[in-house]
């Protein structure tokens, strides 16, 4: 497991930052594009595993073309057009469910499932799209891998050598609270040694308090995503990734740290 997981970062790792580094802001957006579709299936797979009936196909494209539109109209900075894109897709697929209801009951579960997934994953995503198209992008987008990339590392090693108090027993029960510091500490020490040789704008005490919440909020969305996981019953949220499970698996810290990071960075650093 250790070996897929290294071999599969040393080769994904390059073509990530050459692709941020060369790509620009557009190429970047269309890569979140894509991570969103791939993600939204994978989430879909989980949270409707056990549905006595699948939902329609027709809530599932309308999420599905709704979700780049999300992010491309970030991309632009429309953003009076975000909340309209989620409110015509409930929209549409509350009419939808009416005529489907007298077929399936929970139908009405399923649009709050999609409608779940809409904010939790190409939502949150355009976050980076966002920070990527605005000042200091690059370096802010780098910065944001480096602390989840830390964080996951981190915690991982610590609860491996270190672990002996449970975090959250019934929502992963390989998790431990001194994994969990360990991956805040490695968040905090990465995250001031990047800040000293690349971005040494930042306040000092501001950059500390944004390091230790991106590192809350990332293992929170890793730890969501493990609710998501237990409560369908499935180990992983796919297998295109040797060692790490699916693309949904790789960006469940990802997620949460993104509007966080947005925040600070729009508004407090």
């Amino acid at each position: 497991m250790h070996l897929k997981r290294w071999l599969t970062s040393i080769v994904a790792l390059p073509f990530l930052i050459f692709f941020i580094y060369k790509g620009g802001a557009f190429l970047f957006a269309t890569f979140i594009c894509l991570l969103s579709i791939i993600s939204f299936w994978e989430y879909s797979r989980i949270v409707f595993k056990n549905a006595t009936i699948p939902p329609p196909g027709i809530l599932l494209f309308l999420a599905c073309i709704t979700g780049p539109a999300i992010i491309f109209a970030s991309f632009y900075r429309w953003f009076n057009l975000v909340p309209l894109l989620i409110a015509i897709n409930l929209i549409f697929s509350s009419l939808i469910s009416i005529f489907y209801f007298k077929k399936d009951a929970s139908i009405l579960e399923a649009v709050a499932k999609l409608i779940k997934g809409l904010v939790y994953i190409p939502l949150f995503l355009s976050y980076l799209v966002i920070i990527r198209s605005g000042e200091n992008g690059m370096e802010s987008i780098f910065l944001i891998l480096l602390l989840i990339i830390l964080s996951d590392t981190g915690a991982f090693y610590a609860g491996t050598c270190f672990g002996r108090h449970k975090l959250a027993p019934l929502v992963s029960p390989g998790k431990t609270m001194e994994g969990s510091v360990g991956g805040l500490g490695a968040t905090l020490l990465g995250g001031m040694l990047y800040r000293y040789y690349f971005m040494p704008q930042l306040n000092l005490g501001m950059a500390v308090l944004f390091f230790f919440c991106i590192g809350i909020a990332g293992q929170t969305g890793d730890l969501f995503e493990s609710l998501l996981k237990r409560r369908a019953g499935v180990k992983d949220s796919g297998n295109i990734l040797p060692g790490h499970g699916g693309v949904l698996d790789r960006i469940d810290a990802l997620l949460f740290a993104s509007p966080v990071a947005y925040l600070f960075m729009e508004y407090l650093l």
